[in-house]
C-alpha cells in the first residue's frame, strides 16, 4: 500500500554539475544538483540568486555546466559549500575559455557551454533557462558513433537525503522492453 507523503518532488536522482561563469575576469564555480532538461538543447538550473557565480551569469549571459564524476567530486562538493563571496575559488579547477567565453573545466569529461535565455524567479529561487551552444567531451568518453558514452563518463548523481550516488550498470536498450511487453 502506498503512503501519501505530501507535496514532495520525487524526480530524483539528478546529476551533480559544477556551474562556471566569469566574474571580474576570473572563473567562479558552484555546485548545482537541481538541474533539468527542457528540450534537446535546453537545460534548466534552479539556483539561489545570491550565489557569487550568478553575478557573472547575469552579466555575461554565458555559463558552463560540467558533469561531476569521481575524479572531480571532492572539488565539486567544495565549491558547493564555500561561498565565492568569502573565498576565491578560481583556482579550484584548471580551466580553459570556451568559444563563448565561459570557463571550461579541463578535467571534467563532459562540459556544456550555454547561453542564458531567461530567468524565472519563484519561491526565493531562480530558474535559469539555458541553451547549450557547445558541448566539450573527452574523446575517450565517446562511443564508436561519436556519442557520449555515459557508462564511461560515470556521472555522479544527487538524491535529496543529501547523498551522492554512483551511476550503475546498463540495463539494456530503450524501446526494446516496451516492444517485448506488447508481444
Amino acid at each position: 500500500m502506498k503512503k501519501n507523503i505530501g507535496k514532495y518532488n520525487a524526480a530524483f536522482p539528478t546529476p551533480i554539475v559544477v556551474v562556471g561563469a566569469m566574474v571580474e575576469g576570473k572563473p567562479a564555480w558552484f555546485e548545482v544538483a537541481w538541474i533539468g532538461i527542457g528540450d534537446s538543447d535546453i537545460v534548466t538550473l534552479s539556483v539561489t540568486p545570491s550565489h557569487y557565480t550568478c553575478q557573472g551569469i547575469n552579466e555575461n549571459k554565458v555559463l558552463s555546466i560540467a558533469l561531476t564524476n569521481e575524479k572531480t567530486l571532492q572539488r565539486a562538493d567544495y565549491v558547493g559549500i564555500v561561498s565565492g563571496k568569502k573565498v576565491d575559488k578560481s583556482e579550484v579547477f584548471a580551466w580553459t575559455r570556451g568559444e563563448l567565453g565561459a570557463p571550461i573545466i579541463d578535467d571534467a569529461d563532459v562540459v556544456m557551454e550555454c547561453e542564458l535565455l531567461d530567468t524565472y524567479a519563484q519561491h526565493g529561487m531562480h530558474l535559469l533557462v539555458c541553451r547549450v551552444k557547445n558541448t566539450y567531451v573527452e574523446e575517450d568518453k565517446l562511443d564508436e558513433k561519436g556519442k557520449i558514452d555515459y557508462d564511461k563518463v560515470k556521472p555522479i548523481l544527487f538524491e535529496p537525503r543529501f547523498n551522492y550516488l554512483r551511476t550503475g550498470e546498463i540495463l539494456g536498450p530503450c524501446i526494446k522492453p516496451g516492444k517485448e511487453y506488447a508481444k
